[in-house]
């Protein structure tokens, strides 16, 4: 086996990769940028090696500077990860010429199913279905509102050596081909260093569903289940879960066969994953073929039990699978959501910054037991696991070079419906503070009737959230369970506050029983009656809450028991009360005296200011191109400016009519959020 393995990669994926070969025994070179001089990948390794400036095309995608690298440390081997040279045919060649193991698919297979045009011509001659497109290259702007008209809008404007959502972009009209156009070039040629597009169909409401395969070089090939990656935000995928809860046993099995076919079609030998779009009928159209290691693998590897990192350096090693098709159970169900630095109240944007709190939730490794990579027999009821894959820590910094995705939560349990509540309480006990995160969203769509059903496509966040995702509403029930809740923590706190210091009996001043909890516009008059084990708290209707908790003044999290059932919340402090965050709300409540809340009704509310004559920069970024001048008339939907952050480009439009006044940005300009980029009439 190999004794020293470099990483050609960084963040959760780079860590990620360093346990399995801890695992096996093998020695890690992790490779970083100045940016990453102080990341996690970088402690983990046994050892590590700079390769140069922040930005990934001078750094982790030159192929000079990773072979420099391996050379210093006499690494005898290299797992790409996902992204950056992953799919990179010259990459892999130079590994091969420079006698070097590349932990990945031959260069044959990647050349041709990791370039998306020529994988969907081999895939037409294999007579595949495949989605209706123009597989040739674009040359410019007008050329592909050209093909846009000949394929029919909506189209898919795509870049040919892609991933992750990058290099993307959905039009519907020859302005959106052209804007896509130049985008997508752009995200190509800065993610990947190849800038080269092609145009196919968009077909509207359909499912993505994709097939995980595993090859060796002695012939042998297997398919380990499918994985729904159907809830996406701009074509990256969200949430994803394995098993599909739509698929059958026979579409499951069709799609898997052809996707080893395809594989071995083409002599693959590693980890891949075939993708399909598929319909209401079940119908299933190949859609690209990705030559690596997916980042939604843990759901596959949870219910498997296949070490997918661990498979891949062995087949590189040249050593044949150990496991047959017949061998492949699929057991309990996973799901895994990613966490990115975007905020989702400013329309999911990048958000840069230092984690001044990061405390994911504690894992679990209680689902059924692992001997030999397999599963060993069923789980019992209410048996959960949780994983979380991670390339950060509290105190770091979140750059504005790389994608914004710092880790990949993951539940497993017998059933989905379990996996999904063991979800929701992990969502719950997820700290994160100090930059904008996507946590209330990915609560939010745990709780979504439609995701609950599994009837989502990848519509799902455009048709559900079409004005962006706001917050959520809570219900009553879960409101009093939470008013409670706090009304018990105020009392508490007021202990805490009153005790008198100096007495060694602890004596305590009179805190009251009544109180008005104020949340989401609703008042709660209630009565608070404590005992030794916890406190009873009655509404002014005679219901009454049994609330039962540990917590104590200045935790930020609070494990509750009310009636019996748990309850998970994030607690800050605000003026009178606290800030609490639980299923994808962000709720400030209010806990105050009959006499208080008397008083602050009748205080006036606090007006926001009026920026709706202002262009503000909505994340920190860098200003790409800005597409008008003073003077000019812009109309609602009009392009203004493009800022870059975090690998992608965002395109900043104007929400309605007006006349541009004064420009303070240009080109090239780095911006910090808020920062006013142009003023209206």
């Amino acid at each position: 086996m190999f004794k020293k393995i470099l990483i050609a990669n960084r963040g959760e994926i780079a860590c990620r990769v360093i346990k399995t070969a801890r695992k096996m025994g093998i020695q890690t070179v992790a490779v970083y940028s100045d940016a990453d001089k102080n990341a996690l990948h970088v402690s983990m390794a046994d050892e590590a090696y700079h390769i140069g400036p922040p930005p990934a095309n001078q750094s982790y995608i030159v192929i000079d500077k990773i072979m420099e690298a391996i050379k210093a440390t006499g690494a005898e081997a290299v797992h790409p990860g996902y992204g950056f040279l992953s799919e990179n045919s010259k990459f892999a060649e130079a590994l091969s010429a420079a006698g070097v193991a590349f932990i990945g698919p031959p260069v044959g297979a990647i050349e041709a199913m990791g370039d998306k045009i020529t994988s969907k011509k081999l895939a037409q001659e294999a007579n595949v279905s495949t989605v209706p497109g123009f597989m040739g290259l674009i040359d410019d702007a007008e050329h592909a509102v050209k093909i846009s008209n000949e394929v029919g809008y909506p189209v898919m404007i795509k870049a040919s050596a892609g991933g992750g959502g990058k290099g993307m972009r959905i039009a519907w009209n020859d302005d959106e081909a052209r804007e896509g156009f130049q985008s997508s070039k752009n995200e190509a040629a800065n993610s990947f260093g190849d800038d080269r597009i092609f145009i196919e169909k968009f077909v509207t409401q359909p499912r993505h569903i994709e097939i995980q395969v595993l090859c060796d070089s002695h012939g042998n090939g297997i398919y380990l289940g499918e994985r729904e990656c159907s809830i996406q935000r701009r074509n990256q995928k969200v949430v994803e879960e394995a098993p599909s809860p739509f698929l059958d046993e026979a579409t499951r099995k069709a799609m898997g066969e052809q996707a080893v076919a395809l594989a071995q079609a083409v002599d693959y030998a590693s980890a891949g994953t075939v993708e399909f779009i598929v319909d209401g009928a079940r119908n299933f159209y190949f859609l690209e073929m990705n030559t690596r290691l997916q980042v939604e693998h843990p759901v596959t590897e949870l219910i498997t039990g296949v070490d997918l990192v661990e498979q891949m350096i062995r087949v590189a090693y040249g050593e044949k699978l150990t496991m047959t098709q017949d061998d492949v159970k699929l057991t309990g169900w996973a799901i895994e959501n990613r966490l990115y630095a975007e905020d989702p109240y400013r329309g999911f944007l990048p958000s840069i910054g230092r984690l001044s709190r990061y405390r994911p939730p504690a894992e679990q490794a209680s689902g059924p037991l692992l001997e030999n990579d397999k599963w060993q027999g069923d789980a019992p009821a209410g048996t959960v696991a949780v994983r979380n894959d991670t390339g950060v820590f509290e105190g770091g910094e979140i750059s504005m070079y790389y994608d914004p995705m710092i880790a990949k939560l993951c539940t497993w349990a017998p059933t989905r419906e379990a996996a999904i509540e063991a979800m929701r309480n992990a969502l719950d006990g997820f700290e994160v503070e100090g930059i904008g995160h996507n946590l209330p969203f990915l609560s939010a769509v745990m709780d979504h009737p439609i995701f609950i059903k599994g009837e989502m496509t990848t519509a799902f966040i455009e048709e559900e959230y079409p004005e962006g995702f706001e917050g959520v509403e809570l219900p009553d029930e879960a409101l009093r369970k939470i008013a409670a809740s706090c009304a018990a923590m105020h009392r508490v706190a007021e202990i805490r506050r009153t005790r008198v210091s100096g007495r060694m009996d602890n004596h305590e001043r009179h805190v009251g029983e009544n109180w008005v909890v104020s949340v989401q516009g609703q008042s709660y008059p209630v009565t608070v009656a404590a005992d030794h084990d916890g406190s009873t708290v009655t509404f002014e209707d005679g219901t009454a809450l049994r609330v039962a908790s540990t917590w104590t003044p200045g935790d930020q999290l609070a494990t509750i028991t009310v009636d019996g059932e748990g309850l998970v919340l994030k607690v800050g402090k605000v003026s009178g009360g606290f800030r609490i965050r639980s299923r994808g709300a962000d709720l400030k409540v209010h806990v105050r005296s009959p006499r208080q809340a008397e008083l602050a009704a009748l205080m006036p509310e606090k007006v926001a200011p009026d920026t709706s004559k202002l262009l503000l920069c909505p994340m920190p970024g860098l200003v790409v191109k800005v597409d008008v001048e003073v003077g000019d008339e812009v109309q609602e939907g009009q392009a203004l400016c493009t800022i870059e952050a975090m690998k992608m480009e965002n395109i900043l439009r104007a929400e309605k009519k007006s006349v541009v006044t004064k420009i303070n940005a240009v080109a090239g300009d780095s911006l910090a959020v808020d920062e006013v980029i142009m003023e209206f009439e």
